[in-house]
């Protein structure tokens, strides 16, 4: 079978079992054809055959997700009131909106009928899948390469080979774990011995029964990151993170400390293939998991139980804090046409300090001239003392708040303290700061150039905080308000530039 390698007797038998019990369950023929479809779209070939809005429309699910993210933090820049389907497929792109299908066709095609100990594995081996996908999804991002959304599909797919066992095939599935308990090792290592076939090849087999293209294939394989100075295609590039999106996922699905190092180990070895430094590899992984949180609904990492509890005990104080927000997004758009950047950066400052109850709430502004960041503006615990402390280089470091400024993306960090995370924490930060148990960045940025940011924390005497999409969307839109503020002192300066008198 080409692109399987060579395929015994024995694997032959399993691959027809297979294709007998889809053929009794049904081929997920919508799968497959979403699959096509959607990476046409993403490619924009054969417009007439799939229009994105329609197919989203057909599916209440997908159609409230789909609002759900164009009305999230990610794309506030766009205006919170994303009401169409229409309009969303322009916000977010149809890349986003064929990421977000892909995963829900996997949940709902392979698990919707699932029942029993048996299809709880099957639909852990699609969470874990649909989390790969988030996982390859902000690191495609993060790199900006042309061929992120073809590796954020070969992530899902990566482990399809596990998946179609879990579902179609659960008492073999069980006979490999038996096996890999006995022997103390892996399904994978198991699974040649006692199916005729690896993982990987049923996975390829599958795509290949389903007419995927080739290329989507590929990109499915196993690659390891190569050795020093080895020269990397732009397919390998797509298999690379397919691969590690797929080992990441294994492991954060746990959502626990052995895991946690595994992706930390992962991040490092493939940060060379990937072109990225394993530090930023970490910040897109961090962002993964808290889409993720909101997404899954069985993993670990998503913990429902406990972030209803959280949310139903915060909810009046968060609800008056967001009112704070609104009240001072209202002001800034007020003076919007007359107030200095300086101005707006003082209002959307004690914004935040009294909206999100920060202990601290400090903006740092860019000198250009002596090439640093320094604080300028402040509230809250001590932080005036330590206004002269506060100041770094503006050269590129790899630490998180660099990464916020590269980005242009708000960072929130819910653990500072947590020892996996002290490499990302600079010095200035950790002589200054270091009582804050979370914090965010909110970078400030026009021209593509960052500015400053604003920062605020909260140390041990306020409660644990998740931000909430909502809070996430209104510190967008404040930012918003201090470049906009920016952008227009900058063009006010551009034309007295243009129009002043010369001398004679």
């Amino acid at each position: 079978m080409t692109g399987l390698g060579i395929i015994g007797e024995q694997g032959e038998k399993t691959l027809a079992k297979l294709w007998d019990c889809t053929r009794r369950r049904g081929d997920m023929p919508g799968f497959a054809k979403a699959i096509t479809s959607i990476l046409g779209a993403m490619r924009g070939e054969d417009d007439q055959a799939f229009n994105m809005t329609s197919t989203v429309l057909s599916d209440p699910v997908l159609t409230q997700k789909v609002l759900r993210l164009a009305n999230s933090s990610m794309y506030s820049a766009f205006g919170q009131h994303v009401n169409t389907v229409s309009k969303a497929v322009v916000v977010l792109g149809t890349d986003a909106i064929g990421h977000l299908a892909l995963g829900l066709k996997l949940i709902e095609e392979m698990g919707a009928d699932t029942a029993g100990g048996e299809a709880t594995v099957a639909h852990i081996e699609m969470e874990k899948a649909v989390l790969a996908g988030i996982v390859a999804q902000q690191i495609a991002t993060a790199a900006h390469n042309p061929r992120g959304e073809e590796a954020v599909v070969c992530s899902m797919l990566h482990t399809l080979g596990r998946m179609m066992l879990t579902f179609y095939m659960p008492e073999r599935w069980l006979e490999l774990q038996r096996r890999a308990d006995d022997d103390g090792t892996s399904i994978e290592a198991v699974a040649p011995d006692m199916l005729g076939l690896s993982m990987e090849q049923l996975g390829h087999a599958a795509a290949l029964h389903w007419r995927l293209p080739a290329q989507l294939v590929d990109g499915m394989r196993r690659m390891d990151p190569p050795a020093e100075g080895a020269a990397i295609e732009q397919a390998d590039w797509v298999a690379g993170l397919s691969t590690m999106s797929a080992m990441c996922a294994e492991s954060l699905w746990h959502d626990d400390a052995v895991g946690a190092a595994e992706v930390q180990a992962l991040t490092e070895s493939y940060s060379s293939l990937l072109g990225m430094e394993a530090d930023n590899l970490m910040i897109a992984i961090e962002q993964a998991k808290v889409v993720a949180a909101n997404d899954l609904t069985i993993a670990p990492l998503s913990r429902p139980a406990e972030r209803r509890a959280k949310a139903q005990a915060q909810h009046r104080q968060r609800a008056a804090g967001n009112k704070i927000l609104l009240s001072g997004l209202a002001d800034m758009r007020d003076v919007l046409d007359t107030a200095s950047p300086g101005q707006m950066v003082q209002i959307a400052l004690e914004t935040i300090y009294k909206g999100l109850e920060f202990s601290r709430a400090i903006a740092f502004v860019r000198n250009r001239r002596d090439s640093l960041y320094a604080a300028r503006i402040c509230f809250g615990n001590d932080s005036r003392e330590l206004l002269a402390a506060m100041s770094f280089d503006d050269a590129y470091e790899p630490n998180v708040f660099h990464a916020s400024l590269n980005s242009d993306r708000v960072i929130f960090i819910e653990n500072a303290r947590d020892a996996k995370f002290a490499a990302k924490l600079p010095q200035w930060w950790k002589t200054s700061l270091s009582e804050a148990h979370s914090f965010v960045i909110i970078p400030l940025s026009y021209n593509g150039q960052a500015a400053g940011f604003l920062y605020g924390d909260w140390d041990d005497t306020f409660p644990p905080i998740q931000l909430s999409p909502t809070e996430f969307s209104l510190l967008n839109d404040i930012r918003m308000m201090v470049v906009r503020a920016a952008e227009r002192r900058h063009k006010q300066e551009t034309v007295a530039t243009i129009t002043a008198p010369t001398r004679a």
